[in-house]
C-alpha cells in the first residue's frame, strides 16, 4: 500500500459505504469531518476525483453547507448560546470569559493545541435555560454565569488531563 494510499485508507472505507455515489455527496462530507473534525482540502479534491465529479462541485457542497468547516476545530468544541434569550441574560459574558480563559478572540476561535473551538450560535434550542452553553453537540449547560463556565472549562480541561494520563500510562 503506498503512503498516499495509506492516507487516505479512512476516506476510501467512507466512500466505499455509500457505493461511491455522488449522490451520497453530503453524507460522505458529514462522515469525513466526524472523522477528521473539518473538511481538509486535499481530502476534498480526493472526495471528487474518487467519485468522478468536478472538485468545484465537492467545494461548492462544502462551503455552501454551515454545518461544514474548512478550519481545524478542537476535541472540545464550546458553543455559547447567543439567541434572543441567551443575549438578554448576559451571554456575551460566558463568550468574553472562554476567550479569556483559553486565549481565543473573534478572529482565533481554536487553541493551536487543537483541544477547544469557541462557537457563538444562534440558538441551541435550550431558550429556558438561558444563558447556554452546549459542549461537543451532547452536552447543555443551563444557566450559566461566568463563575460557572469556570468550573465547566476547568472539568473539561480535567477530563483532557485524565485521558492524556491513561494513554501515557498505555505507552510505558
Amino acid at each position: 500500500m503506498s503512503p498516499e494510499s495509506r492516507k487516505f485508507s479512512k476516506v476510501d472505507a467512507i466512500i466505499r459505504n455509500h457505493d461511491s455515489k455522488p449522490s451520497h455527496l453530503v453524507a460522505i462530507l458529514q462522515e469525513i469531518q466526524a472523522e477528521y473534525r473539518y473538511l481538509p482540502e486535499e481530502v476534498l479534491t480526493y472526495v471528487a476525483t474518487a467519485l468522478g465529479i468536478p472538485a468545484a462541485t465537492v467545494y461548492g457542497v462544502s462551503t455552501f453547507y454551515t454545518q461544514f468547516s474548512m478550519n481545524p476545530k478542537g476535541k472540545y468544541i464550546i458553543k455559547v448560546c447567543n439567541g434572543t434569550a441567551c443575549h438578554v441574560k448576559g451571554s456575551e459574558k460566558i463568550k468574553y470569559l472562554v476567550q479569556k480563559e483559553l486565549g481565543l478572540n473573534d478572529k482565533k476561535n481554536t487553541t493551536d493545541d487543537l483541544q477547544f473551538t469557541l462557537e457563538t450560535v444562534s440558538c441551541i434550542g435550550a431558550c429556558g435555560l438561558a444563558p447556554a452553553v452546549m459542549v461537543n453537540d451532547n452536552e447543555v449547560h443551563g444557566q450559566m454565569t461566568p463563575e460557572a463556565m469556570e468550573i465547566v472549562l476547568k472539568d473539561i480541561k480535567s477530563r483532557k488531563d485524565t485521558t492524556e494520563a491513561a494513554a501515557a500510562g498505555k505507552e510505558n
